[in-house]
């Protein structure tokens, strides 16, 4: 009997991200902060001084959504809002002295456990691995572009 795509792609995809996810906010959450919150933390951090639109197309949320991450890291003192020289409707956003020492602190963990996540699978799996992903999402975003 042939298991549908779903069952054994969707279901499978779904169940590993969900225990990835509440292993990793559970490791962070000694940090205190969330999965989301360092996604936006390490974002911002590789591309300093971008505003909240540019960067919420980079760690892939809305643009309210991005905003409510934002306040937290911000009353957290991990980013801060500066007003955009150029337009002063604007701000223009930042990663502080504390948010880049929680980044020195957190990505050190978080590679150690992807290692150990990793283990026993092969370069070349790994490359496979990545590439299937890659095209999925993009089979994504082309579907979703088609229904707009």
């Amino acid at each position: 009997m042939c298991i549908s795509y779903d069952e054994s792609i969707g279901q499978l995809t779904n169940q590993t991200n969900k225990k990835l996810m509440r292993y990793l906010n559970s490791k962070l959450e000694l940090h205190d902060i969330t999965l989301e919150q360092w996604n936006v933390l390490l974002k911002l951090s590789q591309h300093e001084k971008i505003n909240q639109k540019q960067l919420a197309d980079k760690v892939d949320k809305d643009q309210p959504t991005l905003a409510r991450i934002l306040d937290i890291l911000e009353r957290k003192k991990l980013v801060e809002r500066k007003p955009n020289k150029e337009d002063k409707r604007a701000f223009t956003l930042h990663i502080t002295d504390k948010g880049l020492s929680l980044k020195e602190k957190v990505e050190p963990f978080l590679e150690s456990f992807f290692e150990i996540i990793i283990l026993g699978i092969s370069n070349e799996d790994l490359e496979i691995y990545k590439h299937v992903l890659t095209k999925i999402n993009s089979n994504i975003s082309i579907q979703e572009m088609g229904e707009k």
